[in-house]
């Protein structure tokens, strides 16, 4: 058999990996990763303004490396993706510093320094790539010309290491400005607060990461122990995977929270970017979102406006790579086929949970108690077919049956109202607006002055009250469970001065 030896052109081959599809923030997290593997405690990043001479550096205090070891990270393919790792190893190609970095910058340095030895540094300069006779693949000595004082830092620390980028002809190009970086600040921070909150929460953080000497705080996609949130599963155990574990929420709806707080959770990609799985490995966020390509079917579940809600927290080992189909993005993830049935019947029950909180606003339900007066009759209801769902108004809500019962020779005209609006509800722009907006429309007086607020709840309490002959406490209290004046006790508590008119 005859064989040839067909190495790779390494300019070509170097150029062609700046087109994996990193975006400035998922390629700074990898190298964050490589921090965390190194034990670090602290991660620094710091983004220089200096037009085209522009550069990022990142510097944690981790074990660092000697220059044998250094020498051996700045391969390409430093590590057989198929070797056992550490526990805590967030890595696997062998490939995050150098393709993460190219698809950046031009010029990557990396200085390191193990307790109690010497700093030693290598750089790659994809300008440099054949230029340097006898060497197809020149890993230089030491930083650019010029650049030596940047490595200063890692003089001052016992061990950690330093990553420099420089020529950033892919973050910094035509027209960038100052306030573009800026911008590039607030995405990264958004970013690394999400894909590391893990590591950042609590009293005592696995993790600190700065940004522009500007401490990165956690954002957690779950809203873990709102007293708002319709569900917060125990920790579910996936059967036949080591490792593998699974917790259910659903967030609370739009009108249980305030206004920061609904956009904050909104999180960087929005609401409907966010439903679905978030899996992670080693508590950091591989893939923010999504249904796994599960579905009903045949066909995946898309991500939309009545499931925003559900959000599952998935982890995995990391020696499940392979079999997650984990790329080197650590972007995608797709399960075995073996789990699909457990995770589609946790994705159900809690996509189901998401709808009927979105769909009541905040409840499981049509508000009710366990005894008492229970709430009004609510006002829309759904009518099913097989041509599809149409939606009516109820003719026994407590206000509308008490105005049909007063309203004489005016009723058949009522009636033929009632119906020309259940014809003519504006479904399908509704549903446009939602679609463009991406935000559920403002309804239960959201937006409405006490006074309008007051004024029906003062037609319904008569209605209660003269018509249906409850009592004003026993009407104040119907009032009190029913939506949305459910939300306003102390206007429905103010109907008190009715009992003495």
């Amino acid at each position: 058999m005859k064989v040839r030896n067909a190495p790779p052109h390494a300019g070509s081959m170097l150029e062609s990996l700046r087109g994996l599809g990193y975006a400035p923030e998922t390629a700074l997290a990898d190298l964050v990763d490589n921090s965390i593997a190194a034990r670090a405690g602290e991660v620094s990043i710091r983004l220089d303004w200096a037009g085209a001479a522009s550069r990022v550096l990142i510097l944690d205090d981790g074990e660092g490396m000697d220059d044998q070891a250094l020498e051996a990270g700045m391969r390409l393919g430093a590590r057989d993706p198929r070797a056992e790792r550490a526990a805590h190893d967030l890595g696997r190609f062998g490939l995050g510093l150098k393709t993460a970095s190219f698809s950046q910058a031009r010029r990557l340095t990396v200085a390191s320094r193990r307790k109690g030895g010497p700093v030693v540094a290598l750089r790659w300069d994809l300008d440099l790539i054949g230029a340097e006779a006898g060497a197809e693949w020149p890993l230089f000595e030491g930083p650019a010309p010029g650049s030596e004082p940047l490595l200063e830092p890692l003089e001052r620390m016992e061990s950690g290491t330093l990553v420099l980028w420089e020529n950033l002809d892919r973050i910094v190009t035509r027209g960038f400005s100052a306030d573009d970086l800026l911008h590039l600040a607030d995405r990264l921070e958004e970013h690394l607060a999400m894909v590391f909150h893990r590591l950042l929460e609590g009293p005592r953080p696995a993790l600190r990461l700065l940004l522009n000497g500007r401490a990165v705080k956690p954002w957690d996609p779950f809203l873990t122990g709102h007293p708002g949130k319709a569900l917060e599963s125990p920790e579910y155990r996936i059967l036949h995977a080591a490792g593998v574990t699974a917790q259910a929420h659903v967030l609370p709806h739009r009108d249980m929270l305030g206004p920061a707080e609904h956009d904050r959770a909104a999180g960087p990609g929005g609401w409907i970017q966010h439903e679905g799985f978030h899996v992670y490995r080693n508590r950091r966020l591989l893939l923010a979102g999504g249904w796994l390509g599960l579905g009903e079917g045949g066909r995946p579940w898309p991500r939309d406006e009545a499931h925003r809600l559900a959000r599952i927290r998935l982890d995995i080992p990391n020696d499940a790579d392979a079999e997650w189909k984990i790329n080197v993005l650590k972007s995608a993830a797709s399960p075995p086929v073996r789990l699909r049935a457990q995770l589609h019947r946790l994705a159900s029950e809690t996509r189901e949970t998401a709808r009927r909180v979105f769909a009541w606003r905040g409840r499981l339900s049509p508000a009710s108690g366990g005894g008492g007066p229970q709430a009004l009759t609510e006002l829309w209801q759904v009518r099913r077919s097989p041509r599809g769902a149409s939606y009516r108004i109820a003719r026994d809500h407590d206000l509308l049956a008490s105005i049909l019962d007063r309203a004489g020779p005016l009723k058949p005209d009522l009636l033929a109202l009632l119906r020309l609006i259940e014809e003519t509800v504006p479904v399908q722009r509704v549903w446009l607006d939602v679609a463009e907006a991406r935000e559920a429309p403002v309804t239960g007086f959201a937006e409405a002055p006490d006074s309008e607020i007051r004024e029906a709840l003062a037609s319904l309490f008569e209605a209660l009250v003269t018509y249906r002959g409850l009592s004003p406490a026993e009407a104040r209290e119907r009032l009190g469970r029913t939506p949305p004046f459910d939300r306003r006790p102390d206007l429905v508590a103010a109907l008190a001065a009715r009992d003495s008119g």
